[in-house]
């Protein structure tokens, strides 16, 4: 039997994606400076949850001293790798107490009345914002088939550890993982396999382990997008249905376009260079981040062709692009968006367990670009907060760009519709 939630959480989740950065951005006039602001401003736009990589393994596995946890800007390069890049523009190079970070977060979710979504980025790229390779190299050391399990038992101590200052009652609920089949939980399965299917035997130990400690906490897994076609793949002992629906369409054709993913392909330069950069740009082949910090991209599953395109591109040219070419994929998006959302919530409803949109809606942009937040973004907003309504989530995302460290988190009208309406079961405006 799953795991139910707990009586004193909301009805709802309005969730707010924090991700890693609540520890990796902490410097002077960064979004996590003080984060007793950081939740006003959240509750001010309608949020009583965040989601955040809580560094699990780094804090209670890894035997590293995290006391003097050293974090900064990715760095190098033909000017400074990854500034423009959503996610990856850390500023400043700060030093924090590890645990004393993530006891502040709960004190602060406590004193606003907010509550915390556990799980972790550290398969995919919160390592590469450390000051050295230790903590990457220490997750790496672990068997690919031990590590959901090495991670259920980092959580489980990160619980014991909450519940020993007494603020386990924060937690919403605990994911082993972000996004399993796109992290390196996958490493060492067969090339040809179906991946949600081939890890679901890795996942399901790693949820039985956190369970044998804490079988009053729900504990899930995520999924990238809703792997419609591999649900069978998802645990059945999930206490969470959590799905990120991340329609791509557009996007996805201009990432095709230019081979942004592949790079088995060859990198299209010029015609970058005349559809999306900067007249200042460099050639990719002359722009990489410092030899010394190779092992950084080995950190993160982002690639180094995206990063750059990231970096380097107009972002009016980058929306243009996407608006020029939005036509023929309006249809598409709309209708896997919905047929998505469906097959998430039957697949819940089907297991008996609450569903969760952690994550979406139409990808992975340029910090400076505009297209999530613009017309067409905004519609998918209240599109999506629309849908999670009709399919009776349990929690949503007003989009995965609206926090503190994204500019959509300025548009305090979309937020507080957005979240209103799903809060109270109604159409946005």
């Amino acid at each position: 039997m799953p795991t139910p939630v707990p009586a004193h959480l909301p009805d709802r989740l309005t969730i707010s994606l924090w991700d890693f950065t609540w520890y990796t951005r902490t410097g002077p006039g960064e979004p996590f400076e003080d984060l007793d602001r950081a939740f006003a401003e959240a509750v001010a736009r309608g949020y009583n949850t965040v989601r955040i990589c809580a560094m699990p393994y780094l804090l209670f596995g890894s035997g590293l001293d995290t006391a003097r946890l050293a974090l900064g800007p990715l760095g190098g390069g033909n000017g400074a790798y990854g500034q423009r890049t959503r996610w990856y523009d850390v500023r400043a190079a700060t030093t924090i107490d590890g645990r004393g970070q993530l006891l502040a977060l709960f004190e602060a979710a406590r004193r606003h009345a907010c509550y915390v979504i556990l799980s972790s980025w550290e398969y995919q790229q919160s390592p590469s914002f450390a000051a050295g390779p230790a903590w990457y190299e220490t997750l790496y050391a672990i068997a690919p088939e031990r590590r959901a399990e090495a991670l259920a038992d980092a959580l489980a101590d990160l619980v014991d550890f909450l519940a020993a200052h007494g603020l386990d009652d924060r937690i919403a609920f605990t994911e082993l993982h972000n996004e399993v089949q796109g992290s390196r939980l996958t490493e060492g399965l067969p090339p040809e396999a179906d991946r949600v299917v081939a890890l679901r035997p890795r996942l399901e130990r790693g949820l039985a382990r956190f369970k044998e400690r804490h079988p009053d906490q729900p504990v899930t897994v995520n999924y990238a997008k809703v792997p419609v076609g591999s649900l069978r793949g998802v645990p059945r002992t999930a206490d969470v249905a959590v799905f990120h629906p991340y329609v791509y369409g557009v996007l996805d054709e201009l990432i095709r376009t230019f081979a942004l993913r592949d790079a088995s392909r060859p990198f299209p330069q010029e015609e970058l260079r005349r559809e999306l950069l900067r007249p200042d740009a460099p050639d990719l082949a002359d722009w990489a981040p410092d030899p010394a910090q190779v092992w950084r991209s080995a950190a993160t599953t982002v690639q180094q062709r995206e990063v750059y395109a990231h970096d380097w591109c107009d972002p009016e040219k980058w929306d243009r692009w996407l608006y020029d070419h939005y036509a023929v994929h309006r249809r598409a998006m709309t209708s896997t968006l919905t047929l998505w959302m469906d097959a998430a919530a039957d697949w819940a409803a089907d297991a008996g367990v609450p569903l969760v949109f952690g994550e979406g809606w139409i990808g992975y942009t340029p910090l400076h670009g505009t297209f999530e937040e613009g017309p067409v973004g905004a519609a998918f907003c209240r599109l999506a907060v629309a849908e999670a309504v009709r399919v009776g989530a349990w929690g949503t995302v007003v989009c995965s760009n609206a926090a503190p460290h994204h500019p959509m988190w300025a548009d305090t009208a979309l937020q507080l519709d957005c979240t209103s309406a799903f809060r109270d079961g109604k159409p946005t405006g």
